[in-house]
């Protein structure tokens, strides 16, 4: 059976809280409706541990890791991690605009920031995403929908797709018959 995620004031329940400095208020008239799937892992290609957390809030150190220096400065933030094991971390309320897309372009809408949802998986773009993280992603997509009926059901998309050319995530790696799958499916299993 799949957990029910649940929603107040903007933030999911179930999500441990990790709130980012790195948002602001989307413009007006702006809703929610496009989810914008990430990967990330930090440092490259290594998960756990507490470097994701730091970055979006602005407390990763340059000195942890050479690939830190790179990076050392940068403000940006996701609305949701996705975990290796499932667990689901919230950074920004998903009534405000994170700071995930870059530059982006979705269906001629510049800024795709204003209008999205950003949900970052843990991995890389060639390397397997989890069972665990497929399963949260089905429960929170599903939430953000029922929520956010902005969300067309053909708005879902991947960095790579809203940033072509400079991004490539969530990569090869991921599933997207997989999701839809688990998505035209949810809530079977919950009657």
């Amino acid at each position: 059976m799949t957990a029910v995620l649940t929603m107040r004031e903007h933030w999911v329940e179930q999500a441990r809280k990790v709130p980012s400095p790195n948002f602001g208020e989307r413009p007006a008239g702006a809703g929610v409706s496009l989810l914008v799937i990430h990967n990330i892992s930090l440092p490259p290609g290594e998960f756990g541990g507490p470097y994701i957390d730091a970055f979006f809030c602005n407390r990763l150190e340059p000195s942890d890791h050479p690939y830190f220096e790179e990076i050392a400065g940068m403000q940006v933030s996701s609305h949701f991690l996705i975990r290796r094991d499932g667990e689901l971390v919230q950074y920004v309320a998903c009534d405000k605009r994170a700071w995930h897309a870059g530059r982006s372009c979705w269906r001629d809408q510049e800024e795709c920031n204003d209008f999205s949802v950003g949900i970052e998986l843990e991995g890389t773009d060639h390397e397997a995403y989890t069972d665990a993280q497929y399963a949260v992603l089905v429960d929170l997509v599903t939430l953000l929908r029922a929520e956010y009926p902005e969300i067309a059901e053909d708005a879902l998309t991947g960095h790579a797709d809203i940033a072509p050319g400079r991004k490539t995530d969530p990569g090869e790696a991921f599933d997207w018959a997989r999701l839809q799958h688990g998505l035209a499916n949810a809530g079977e299993d919950l009657a």
